[in-house]
């Protein structure tokens, strides 16, 4: 079945991704086996008509464009994104506690549901900067162990935590990692490089971008596996489906572009953010390469964008959080979403065009709007086209448990998404 093939190819996608470093490094990965050539945005393009391209910035957001053989009408974009809450390790990242334990000194990354990461393997992954004879490298790295665990407060010191709890992240949310602490952190650091075939000492190590993850393996649920649940659903899943659909799609009039960024859940004000340049540079410096810089506004005119994050399903025991009539379910095909304060971008237009888009290729399309008085959250649309004016419409697929340390989603939706993105990549 398809549906359950590519759903388990998914998972398998989220467990060599542990961290938003090496999600890219498996989308350039993809992209390689399929003939993509590497840019740096340090050097001049070079770019030919019918070849495929690829950029990264600072190893955790990448752009992925494909150009036609014909003059191009404009470009046809799916942007998504490649972080997920968690913990971030801070600069100096032991804690010794009375002697007796070592734990691990963490702040909070994003907006996670704090207490679904308690009690619970974890591990670390994430990049170390290295100084290699002056000149300073990055490697990806990964404890792939059960390395640490967040130890709840038991319920005999605290009678009323089933009253509820407010967790304080300084406090509470600091993993334990060590007893008796055999050698330092940036020790172990320097010898998890070393166990991959480098001859590193934890001196060279100057920078650290380290984050917790869990390490539940994604499996499926419900009485027929029609549910899966794995950590970084959110927004994963989109990256997964966005990408089989941009390597599966040709078109012979657009340039397509695939776009991942980082730092989606702390705003995307980063230089490898939505609300950066990367990507309006990026389209510059096509039309620097094809010559067609004086037609920017005209093919903006024929662009389309699709920002694609997971949104908010029907909750089965709280239905009472849903707008009363826009209230996507799991299975339910791809989610549209509304805002009329403009937290995404959709509009009578952009919606019309991605219902028939899921028309096109055949497959089912639900509506999300927030109750109105439940504020909702903002994602990468109207960040992204206030660098680049192109029409855009927010799209996703239905989860549950959003930000939480191990999300649900349906089996079937990831291949409702891999095919409208292949139907849009391949419009001409």
């Amino acid at each position: 079945m398809k549906e359950q093939k590519l759903a388990q190819e998914l998972l398998q996608f989220i467990e060599k991704s542990p961290s938003c470093f090496h999600t890219i490094r498996n989308v350039e990965s993809a992209l390689k086996q399929q003939g993509f050539i590497a840019l740096e945005e340090t050097k001049k393009w070079a770019l030919e008509a019918g070849k495929k391209y690829y950029v990264k910035r600072n190893d955790s957001s990448i752009i992925a464009f494909s150009l036609p053989q014909n003059e191009p009408k404009g470009f046809h974009i799916i942007a998504s994104h490649s972080d997920s809450p968690s913990f971030k390790l801070k600069e100096q990242p032991e804690l010794e506690v009375e002697k007796a334990y070592w734990k691990l000194n963490v702040e909070k990354y994003g907006g996670g549901i704090l207490s679904t990461w308690m009690d619970r393997p974890l591990s670390v992954a994430g990049r170390v900067i290295l100084d290699n004879a002056g000149k300073l490298e990055s490697r990806l790295i990964n404890f792939d162990q059960d390395f640490c665990i967040i130890p709840n407060l038991c319920i005999h010191f605290n009678r009323d935590m089933n009253k509820g709890v407010e967790y304080n992240p300084q406090v509470d949310m600091q993993p334990l990692f060590a007893v008796e602490k055999q050698e330092s952190f940036m020790g172990l650091l320097a010898g998890n490089l070393i166990e991959q075939g480098e001859s590193v000492q934890s001196e060279q190590i100057l920078g650290t971008d380290l984050f917790l993850y869990n390490r539940q393996k994604g499996t499926f649920l419900g009485a027929n596996g029609e549910f899966i649940g794995a950590p970084r659903l959110d927004d994963t899943q989109c990256i997964f489906a966005s990408l089989q659909g941009f390597l599966q799609g040709n078109s012979e009039n657009y340039m397509n572009v695939c776009a991942v960024f980082d730092n989606e859940e702390v705003g995307s004000r980063t230089r490898q953010g939505a609300d950066s340049d990367f990507l309006d540079s990026t389209i510059d410096r096509i039309l620097q390469a094809l010559q067609l810089q004086e037609d920017r506004g005209i093919l903006f005119g024929d662009s389309f964008l699709l920002s694609a994050d997971n949104g908010h399903a029907l909750h089965p025991n709280h239905p009472e959080k849903s707008d009363p009539k826009n209230r996507p379910v799991l299975n339910g095909g791809i989610v549209i979403k509304y805002h009329g304060n403009q937290q995404y971008t959709t509009d009578g237009f952009t919606g019309a065009f991605v219902k028939q888009l899921c028309n096109k290729a055949q497959i089912p399309y639900q509506t999300y709007a927030n109750r109105a008085d439940i504020a909702g959250g903002s994602t990468l649309g109207n960040i992204s086209i206030s660098h680049a004016s192109i029409p855009s419409a927010d799209v996703g697929l239905a989860q549950l448990a959003m930000h939480s340390a191990f999300e649900t989603a349906g089996t079937k939706d990831t291949a409702y998404f891999v095919a409208l993105a292949e139907t849009f990549y391949s419009l001409s």
